[in-house]
């Protein structure tokens, strides 16, 4: 696809020697300020200055922030391996799930939010969705049932991509040292409850509550399509 961007251009500052800018260096460069500040601090003039460079000249190959943010988004997702079909719905969702995961957090988790939030508008965003919809559709569902099912499991993904992708940078929930100050702080409640599950609450593994809880969505939508 001719706007799809090469997963292996990062950088934003082109080399040595060439001047002309490009809309991959630019979203390199939007990269680096994601990767280094977050997505709050992407604008025109922060990427311009990180490529030295009049903001203006930005508008040449990128329309507008909006358009920046989009191209960030498809950055990311042009990394999705889509997964082939089983045949089998949970097989199928499952492989889509952590597929999609995986390519929002992989090299650059401070941009999964953009993943998770910008509108899909691109062959690249909207591949996975074939997909999914393929197999809510093989299960029996209607095609109005299917974008039902497709949106309740988007709403899954992107609410426990989004805890886990700033969780990465506020609480530390892999800290052993952390967990235990934890632990210790919610054992001292006095919220019987809170106090037997404080081993669990103090620490979370990312992928095992994802995994967990993507079962029991489709479980549920097996249920209903069944």
């Amino acid at each position: 696809m001719s706007h799809a961007i090469r997963p292996e251009t990062r950088r934003g500052r082109p080399p040595a020697g060439q001047s002309t800018l490009s809309r991959q260096a630019i979203l390199g460069a939007a990269m680096d300020v994601v990767d280094g500040k977050g997505v709050e601090a992407v604008s025109m003039r922060t990427v311009a200055r990180v490529l030295g460079v009049d903001p203006k000249s930005l508008y040449n190959h990128v329309e507008n922030k909006d358009a920046l943010l989009d191209g960030l988004a498809e950055l990311v997702l042009s990394r999705m391996v889509i997964p082939e079909s089983c045949g089998d719905l949970r097989e199928d969702l499952t492989a889509i799930a952590r597929a999609f995961r995986g390519a929002a957090l992989a090299e650059h988790p401070r941009a999964a939010r953009l993943v998770l939030t910008r509108p899909v508008e691109s062959l690249i965003t909207l591949e996975p969705l074939e997909v999914a919809l393929a197999a809510f559709l093989r299960a029996g569902a209607s095609p109005e049932v299917a974008v039902h099912c497709l949106r309740t499991m988007l709403a899954f993904i992107t609410g426990t991509l989004l805890r886990e992708a700033e969780a990465a940078f506020t609480l530390a929930l892999s800290d052993p040292d952390m967990a235990t100050e934890r632990q210790r702080t919610l054992e001292a409640v006095e919220l019987p409850s809170v106090r037997a599950a404080a081993p669990h609450l103090a620490k979370c593994d990312h992928e095992q509550e994802f995994d967990f809880g993507l079962g029991l969505l489709i479980d549920a939508l097996e249920c209903r399509l069944g």
